[in-house]
């Protein structure tokens, strides 16, 4: 992948690392990040060698949201570019077939709050905190924030979040379910590879079926769910490493998974 300018790509451990970078205007959004940020999660979906993602924000901070002051945003509608450059990005997150972990430090806010929103898995620093400040600029939430956090905390708790534009600590988003995990700050990104090094120890196959039936059941029926879980179980049944799993537990030793 080539060198980009608003985005640090790297990879450890079979884990890929996206830092957003543009620390000088707090990581906000702007057109070229947009198409940075799809391609490095585009790559990082594709590459088999990688078997969990961790996305995070150089700097103070891990996104501000949106560039107010870029001008290239001026010649389209915030329609089209919700639909046409945000979109992709999300989309992009929810179809990989491994975890996505927002490791988020500083302030997620505006639709950089969407974006952790939509990782996932997200582990914050103990000082860090969400916003939805849409109401002090008269537009509404955005990036799909509006479905996931009603989903998350019910209407009234997420609507009155974001027309009162307050800061959602860390211990709320843990007390609420909008996080995983909350950590000293000075280690935010130790525990989040950590963690991310303890997640691809899973089986490949039980993570991308968890995630793929998990994501579907967050808006079709239990009756459309079940039959999907059967599917899924019977073709993992199936796998090679469904039987390394079993002879793995029964001879006390870990598994060798192979993806397969």
């Amino acid at each position: 992948m080539q060198k980009m300018k608003t985005v640090k790509y790297t990879e450890k451990n079979a884990v890929s690392i996206i830092t957003i970078n543009r620390p000088d205007v707090m990581n906000s959004f702007d057109e070229l990040l947009r198409s940075e940020l799809h391609e490095a999660i585009k790559h990082s979906a594709d590459n088999k060698d990688i078997k969990a993602v961790i996305i995070n924000g150089k700097g103070r901070n891990f996104c501000a949201g949106a560039d107010l002051k870029d001008t290239k945003d001026l010649d389209k509608t915030i329609e089209s570019i919700l639909n046409d450059e945000y979109r992709p990005i999300f989309e992009c997150i929810i179809n990989a077939e491994k975890p996505v972990i927002a490791s988020v430090h500083g302030s997620a806010a505006g639709i950089g709050l969407s974006l952790a929103l939509i990782c996932d898995l997200m582990i914050m620093a103990d000082d860090a905190y969400l916003l939805s400040p849409f109401s002090t600029i008269s537009l509404v939430p955005d990036g799909g924030m509006n479905w996931m956090l009603v989903n998350q905390l019910g209407y009234k708790r997420a609507y009155q979040l974001c027309i009162e534009a307050e800061r959602i600590s860390s211990d709320y988003c843990i007390k609420y379910g909008l996080a995983n995990k909350s950590v000293p700050a000075n280690i935010l990104q130790e525990e989040t590879m950590k963690w991310a090094m303890n997640i691809i120890k899973r089986a490949p196959l039980s993570l991308k079926g968890t995630k793929k039936l998990m994501r579907f059941a967050e808006s079709e029926s239990w009756s459309k769910t079940y039959e999907m879980e059967a599917s899924i179980q019977q073709s993992l049944q199936n796998s090679y490493d469904f039987k390394e799993g079993v002879s793995a537990f029964l001879e006390k030793r870990s598994p060798k998974f192979k993806g397969k």
